[in-house]
């Protein structure tokens, strides 16, 4: 670095320092003047030096709320540097799994970026931009579909625990013989028969009236060929249930997987037509899934909310809820322990 680049860039570093009173500080103590971010930006495009970005304005994890045709759909955003100059990031919409950004463009203090479609009908991009506003990230998208929606995020909690959990009585979910403690979210086509919780066609979900925070839960399964459904943890992150014979897809989108972001170690499905087990421990973000008796995720992080959750509230307790609308599916011998 030469003596003139060396001079400008303490510069800049003590203009930021003098601004920082006047423009503010984030909860983290990083200056938001992005004014002179955009200054160091251009310097380092200038000299081909590494740019410095304030990382602690735009970078992490974003929990989002899209406000679409007078209904709020939760979304996530996760922004990360790469290299020492450009950003990159993850993007989980209302529906589908995570999806990779491969850039994440930023000029004079808005980010934008833009992402083929997954399981969207048109061929056009998810377009999205948006800047700070306080402690939140705000903009809008432009949908396939050419719609275009408002958008708020706010920083999506760690969901850290100080200690290890104390788990309290196991709460029976499904007596078997009735709905009661359970409500569907829409038409309901869920029937209560023999000890079996049974969605024989694609419907509404389905959804415990409590909410929970950390805990314990056992739940059993049977699917026919074809099908798929998925069990939803505090409602917004699904571990998968599918016929996955034969699927080519990643390992996240297959049975046991937390759809999206974690792949079991094994596959350790019976198959269609059989009754199988999960055990699943979620603490904070920490999850433990136990398929069939094998352990496939052993106390791994999610990230944030997978395509399908209740809400993007990711600091508050949720429900357990179980999908309808893929095709037919029974469960059975429902349980919870929640920690106290």
């Amino acid at each position: 670095m030469n003596k003139l680049l060396s001079t400008l860039l303490v510069w800049a570093s003590a203009v930021m320092a003098v601004h920082a009173q006047e423009d503010g500080r984030t909860d983290h103590g990083s200056v938001v003047r992005r004014t002179d971010i955009r200054s160091l930006a251009q310097l380092g495009h200038i000299s081909g030096s590494p740019i410095a970005f304030n990382e602690q304005a735009v970078l992490g994890r974003w929990d989002i709320t899209v406000h679409q045709d007078g209904r709020d759909v939760p979304s996530w955003l996760e922004i990360q540097l790469s290299g020492s100059r450009t950003l990159v990031g993850r993007f989980v919409g209302g529906g589908g799994s995570a999806r990779p950004i491969s850039r994440v463009s930023y000029d004079n203090g808005k980010i934008s970026f833009s992402i083929p479609p997954q399981w969207e009908r048109e061929d056009h991009d998810l377009t999205v931009e948006g800047a700070l506003q306080g402690d939140s990230l705000a903009g809008s998208m432009v949908e396939p579909n050419g719609k275009e929606y408002k958008w708020v995020g706010r920083k999506a909690p760690s969901l850290v625990r100080s200690g290890a959990p104390v788990w309290g009585k196991t709460i029976k979910l499904f007596d078997g013989a009735d709905l009661k403690g359970w409500h569907a979210m829409g038409k309901n086509q869920w029937i209560a028969e023999g000890g079996v919780l049974r969605s024989p066609h694609s419907g509404a979900n389905i959804v415990t009236d409590e909410k929970f925070r950390d805990f314990k839960l056992h739940i059993e399964f049977k699917y026919p060929k074809g099908s798929n459904s998925g069990v939803y943890l505090r409602g917004r992150y699904e571990v998968q249930i599918e016929d996955d014979e034969g699927d080519i897809r990643p390992g996240y989108d297959h049975l046991s997987g937390v759809y999206g972001f974690l792949s079991p170690s094994e596959r350790a499905g019976l198959g269609v037509d059989q009754w199988q087990t999960y055990d699943i421990t979620l603490v904070g973000r920490m999850v433990t899934v136990v398929l069939n008796g094998k352990t496939v995720i052993c106390n791994q992080e999610i990230p944030g909310i997978t395509g399908g959750a209740l809400d993007s509230n990711e600091g508050e307790p949720g429900p357990i809820y179980l999908q309808g609308d893929h095709g037919p599916i029974e469960y059975r011998n429902i349980t919870i322990t929640p920690a106290k």
